[in-house]
């Protein structure tokens, strides 16, 4: 295991917070749970019936996780006129809100959160990315001051000696299709706000392109160099350069023959991928080709954090997760 994770995890303990996992209807759910219990990384709320934890649950210890049945539940009253009363301009209904609430479990456990209850979320085993997200969306809402949610992938590649010692951030590689400059530009600056969160080191953001410096022209091209221009107009503090290509971007000897005046040219740590497209094959590759360690997608610019989990995760990837958005929720 990566010292990336080893590090996550002893900041996840130091402060514990309260995640809660929806999943009950997962066998690897209570998997990465027995993990999490035994590693001492995070309280846990798990939501199901009995007979869906039973049935999922079976010869592994997870005493220690707080089982809630949203049938019986004492507060199930309380959260679900909380969800009226925050969908009241969108007509919802009482019975409605319990046939979503009790239908789904994801929007319980953002009830939960946004009562202040739990600190965090993590979900998407087996939830598609819009049924993760929709429900913290309508439920807790974006961050003061964020443009958009987005999210990313942490990427550890061992033996590297790009990046910070291998360790990079990926974003978009998980929600925004086909960003505009705005868009890109704030997903460049919530990525280097995740990154120096995540692995207490500076961002040094790259704008990724398949031109260097106008080495192509293109109007895919002239997005980053715009997307660059507002990111850096708007977030001076931050090191950001494009448009690069990825060599470029992450070779030392490689950025300064093709960007010598770029500060961020050969040092990325941050890639920031012009669409979804190139950051979800980007970020698949690495992880099959070079063996790296994928932890993601995690989201950013949410007013709490609520974490997607790719369908295909095992259960340590969970145990990964639930980690980084401990510490994302102890710098909330």
């Amino acid at each position: 295991m990566s010292t990336f994770l080893d590090t996550i995890k002893a900041r996840a303990r130091q402060d514990k917070k309260t995640i809660v996992l929806p999943e009950s209807m997962d066998r690897r759910t209570f998997e990465a749970a027995e993990t999490i219990l035994k590693e001492d990384i995070a309280n846990l709320i798990i939501i199901g019936t009995p007979e869906e934890v039973e049935a999922n649950s079976k010869g592994l210890d997870i005493s220690k996780a707080t089982i809630i049945n949203p049938y019986t539940y004492e507060k199930t009253e309380e959260y679900l006129n909380l969800f009226v009363e925050l969908r009241k301009s969108k007509g919802l209904t009482y019975e409605q809100a319990k046939e979503q609430a009790l239908g789904d479990y994801m929007y319980y456990a953002c009830l939960m959160v946004k009562a202040g209850d739990a600190d965090g979320v993590v979900s998407g085993a087996c939830h598609s990315t819009a049924n993760t997200l929709r429900p913290s969306l309508q439920i807790i809402k974006t961050k003061p001051g964020v443009k958009l949610v987005s999210a990313f992938f942490v990427m550890v590649v061992p033996n590297c000696e790009y990046g910070d010692n291998g360790t990079f951030i990926f974003a978009d590689s998980g929600l925004e299709q086909n960003p505009d400059p705005e868009r890109l530009a704030a997903i460049a600056a919530s990525s280097a706000e995740s990154f120096e969160l995540l692995c207490q080191k500076e961002a040094i953001v790259a704008m990724l392109s398949h031109s260097t410096k106008g080495s192509a022209k293109h109007a895919d091209v002239d997005k980053v160099v715009e997307a660059t221009a507002i990111c850096k107009a708007n977030n001076p503090g931050i090191k950001v350069d494009g448009e690069l290509q990825l060599d470029a971007a992450i070779v030392p000897s490689v950025g300064s023959s093709k960007a010598p005046d770029s500060e961020v040219a050969g040092k990325a740590n941050v890639l920031v991928f012009p669409d979804l497209d190139a950051g979800n094959i980007g970020y698949k590759l690495v992880q099959r080709l070079a063996k790296a360690e994928a932890y993601g997608p995690v989201t950013q610019g949410i007013a709490k954090p609520i974490n997607d989990l790719s369908r295909g995760c095992s259960a340590d990837d969970i145990v990964g997760v639930v980690a980084i958005t401990c510490v994302q929720a102890q710098a909330n």
